[in-house]
This record gives structure tokens, sequence and C-alpha cells, in this order.
């Protein structure tokens, strides 16, 4: 059992309450993972500043240390910002903080993570003050790794691409074989990683997500509803069974999925709202 929230702004007037909406569902969802969480943000001005690219990192014991590089220090995550392109930038931080871990990386996304209870990982990023257009949040019930933060969700292993994860997948060691034979190189023994590294690998092949989230249902055994994100895209996709809760909202301003419909119900509009559950197997898309 985890909990999952996510929201994609359509309306730009909202942009400014992103944070506040996110660390609203987050807080709903708390009793489903209460040992660790993630949040995921786009557009947010302070951690990704337009035109510049990000990389987030666990681990880093001293944000000065690199003079060369900017960095924001949210949590236990520190954001390193730079002109460069998103992979040279990870290159860049990984010369500079040789101990930290990489959770994230893109042009506008922002991956900030902790262990310990979700609202005080809320307050120690100040989610509620945070702006953007597009958010993830995940509350983890460790069932398949250890409670530690990198092992948290969102799992983020290409540029602006995120995904979170409630359920299991039963053959995902199986999938870790192939993709690391295809050259997948991974940064925990978490089963959503796999699904993650599946996604960015088909991606790379240049199917876009729609039919990427396609294949993995064809792909993967067990239980699952995931939400994925891109620079542009919100997709959500449940297994077979659809046994996993989830529940969509959407309205003219935005669209929202949740763990649970209290998660939604401070949403603005959410009395307008087309709110359903997702079918099993089908993949729901909205682009920004």
């Amino acid at each position: 059992m985890c909990g999952i929230a996510g929201l994609q702004l359509f309306d730009p007037a909202l942009h400014p309450q992103l944070g506040s909406l996110m660390a609203a569902m987050l807080h709903q969802v708390c009793e489903r993972g209460p040992d660790s969480a993630g949040v995921a943000l786009y557009g947010d001005p302070d951690l990704t500043p337009p035109g510049l690219s990000a990389v987030s990192l666990l681990g880093v014991d001293d944000p000065a240390a690199d003079a060369d590089l900017s960095t924001v220090v949210a949590g236990e995550t520190t954001v390193v910002r730079g002109s460069r392109e998103p992979a040279e930038l990870e290159l860049l931080a990984r010369q500079a903080f040789p101990e930290a871990t990489v959770i994230g990386r893109g042009h506008e996304l922002a991956v900030l993570k902790g262990t310990g209870h979700p609202d005080q990982l809320a307050v120690d990023i100040a989610l509620g003050s945070r702006q953007g257009w597009q958010g993830l949040a995940h509350t983890r019930m460790a069932t398949e790794s250890a409670v530690t933060s990198a092992h948290s969700h969102p799992f983020s292993v290409a540029d602006d691409l995120c995904l979170v994860h409630n359920g299991s997948f039963a053959n995902h060691a199986t999938i870790r074989r192939e993709l690391i034979a295809e050259g997948a190189v991974f940064d925990s023994d978490n089963d959503s990683e796999v699904g993650a590294r599946f996604l960015a690998a088909r991606m790379a092949e240049g199917n876009d997500l729609e039919k990427s989230l396609r294949l993995l249902c064809e792909t993967f055994d067990g239980f699952y509803t995931l939400v994925v994100t891109t620079a542009d895209t919100f997709a959500v996709v449940r297994d077979a069974i659809a046994c996993k809760p989830a529940i969509l909202a959407v309205t003219e301003q935005w669209v929202a999925m949740a763990s649970e419909y209290r998660a939604l119900a401070q949403l603005p509009g959410i009395g307008a709202a087309r709110i359903f559950e997702p079918e099993p197997e089908e993949v729901y898309t909205w682009r920004r």
C-alpha cells in the first residue's frame, strides 16, 4: 500500500498555487505510506529557472564545495542548476559530488525525496510555497526494498521523465536482467526503478509515452497503478485487474489523480470536475 498524488495545471493562473495544492494532496495520502516520500515538481522558478537545466542529488555533504555549480538545498536533496544540457550537467555534478546519488534531471524537473513522515518532507522542502505547472507526490510503504531516501519514489531515469507506482511487479527481476543486457545501469533494487528504466529504454527507441506504457502493460506482471510524467505529458495506467485504487478528476483548468478521493477534494473547481476510476490497462494521457 502506497499513496500517489499527481496534478497537471492547464491554467497558468494556478501555477503559483502548485506547491500548496500538492502539499494538501500529499497530506491526504500520508496514511498509505508513512515511511518515506518524494515529490517531483515541473517549472518551479527557484529549483529549475527558465533556460537552465537541473540535476537532483541525495547525499551531498557540502553543497558549497564546488563554486562553479549553482545549488539549492531542499531537505535532503541538493538541486544543481546550470546552462548545460541535463546529461552534461549530470556529469559535472557527479564529478563535483562523487559521493552523491543522482535522483533526477531535466530542463524543468526537480525531484525531492526523504525518509520519515511525508508531512515533514513537505515542511523540509517548503512544498507549500513552490510553484510550477505539474507535480507528482508519493508516500511509500516499503515492500520490495530498503527504506532509504534513494529507494523512495518518484523514479526519474531520463530527462524530465518521472514515475510513481503503487503495487508490485512480479517479474521485475527477469526484466531487470534484460535491461542490463541492453546496457541499463540501476541505482537501486527497487522494482519501480525497473518500470522507469523500461519506459526510458522504450522511449529512447523512438516510442512516445503512450506507446511505451502499452508495451509496459504487455511485459510486466503484477499489480500496479502508475502515474508517469514528461516535460509535456501526464499519464495514468493500471494493470489488467486494477485492484490498486486510483481516482481521476478533470476540469478545464487541471487534471489530477490520487489513490483516494479525499486527496482531490480540496482542489479548486472539484465540484464541476469529471471524476472517474481509470479502466484496466487503458492508458490515459493529457498534454499541457
